[in-house]
């Protein structure tokens, strides 16, 4: 296994059908999905010429933190119906590469789990967890939520803002997905855990609809911020206006994403997107990046493109599948030697190097 189109083939092969769907799939038709990737395919590189790059730097800082390299970890719901060991072995993989773990909501293992998993497997100071941040019509559960991630060490609350419902997703509906027996929200109270069958549909698009605030606005981007000291990042944009509102806001970080192309379909690509955004926040607030990133020039796009990293989350999830903490470290491994690459022939020895002028 030479590449994470390699692993995905890999995990395609191991795992139970429900759960590789839920993984793979997006929204109705599934156009957003094929075109996130697609799109980074459509850029092209401009490399210079006659540089030393006889070493590199892939070292950047996130929100102020040091990370080895510029490829974090998206939010990826239910990493045990991969693995055994789930969000636990992500993080410990994590920890090891010196870089960011966004832990979702919809998490199987607890958050505190998480933490000292990742903290044990750090073997410098580089690195850090992020948590995500669905908000529940219970207010004081929302709350909670977010206490407990900054006592357990997060540095960031990544809050999704493009989830009100979740999109039309097909495979899940014909597979009737729900968690198996065994499996939870962990983090989340008595009652409030449980993804069951729903006879027609997805258990796990009942469980949001009736869980999820749908009334949220911009003003809770403010409120969150009285319920935490932690920066907060918004997760969901694809508008330039949508980025400029979040950074009046008070928002520390925009990341540019439409979920994987698994809420509205046809929605346009975060390649195509990211300038844009990048543009109308200019410089009030870090931006990133997720969706359709598989290869270390779609990463070098993306920093050219005005991320400040990309974030990666079916990658993990075939690594996790196919073989647990090693597995995740085998993909950002992947990842990390294809930037390290890249990088040294696009002419760009460090982060700081690669910059709008190396993308056609």
């Amino acid at each position: 296994m030479l590449t994470i189109h390699d692993l995905h083939d890999a995990a395609a092969q191991c795992l139970p059908r429900m759960a590789y769907d839920y993984y793979a799939s997006g929204a109705e038709g599934e156009h957003t999905l094929r075109d996130n990737e697609a799109a980074w395919q459509r850029r092209r590189l401009r490399p210079r010429a006659l540089v030393d790059v006889g070493t590199r730097d892939l070292s950047t800082t996130v929100l102020g933190r040091r990370v080895a390299m510029p490829v974090l970890v998206a939010p990826t719901a239910f990493q045990r119906l991969a693995h055994p060991d789930g969000e636990v072995a992500t993080a410990r993989a994590v920890g090891a590469a010196g870089t960011v773990m966004t832990l979702s909501t919809l998490s199987n293992s607890l958050l505190e789990d998480v933490a000292a998993a990742h903290d044990a497997t750090r073997l410098t100071d580089a690195g850090g967890r992020w948590f995500q941040l669905y908000v529940y019509r219970d207010r004081g559960v929302t709350r909670a939520l977010v206490e407990r991630a900054e006592a357990a060490g997060y540095d960031a609350i990544v809050l999704t803002v493009d989830a009100p419902f979740f999109g039309r997703r097909l495979r899940d509906i014909r597979n009737g997905f729900a968690l198996p027996d065994g499996l939870t929200v962990a983090n989340l109270v008595a009652g409030m855990g449980e993804v069951a069958a729903v006879r027609g549909t997805s258990g796990l698009s009942t469980y949001i609809a009736t869980m999820l605030d749908q009334t949220i606005t911009w003003r809770d981007v403010e409120w969150l911020s009285t319920v935490t000291r932690l920066p907060v990042l918004v997760k969901g944009i694809v508008r330039g206006d949508d980025g400029a509102r979040a950074a009046d806001h008070g928002a520390a970080g925009v990341i540019v994403s439409n979920h994987g192309g698994r809420q509205l379909d046809t929605v346009v690509a975060t390649a195509d997107a990211l300038p844009e955004v990048v543009d109308a926040v200019a410089g009030r607030a870090e931006v990133y990046v997720d969706g359709g990133v598989r290869h270390g020039t779609d990463v070098l796009k993306a920093l050219a493109l005005g991320a400040r990293a990309a974030l990666v989350g079916r990658p993990v999830l075939w690594g996790l599948a196919v073989d647990g903490e090693a597995g995740v470290t085998r993909a950002l491994g992947m990842l990390r030697a294809e930037l390290d690459l890249a990088m040294a022939l696009a002419g760009a020895p460090t982060v700081a190097a690669v910059t709008r002028d190396l993308v056609a």
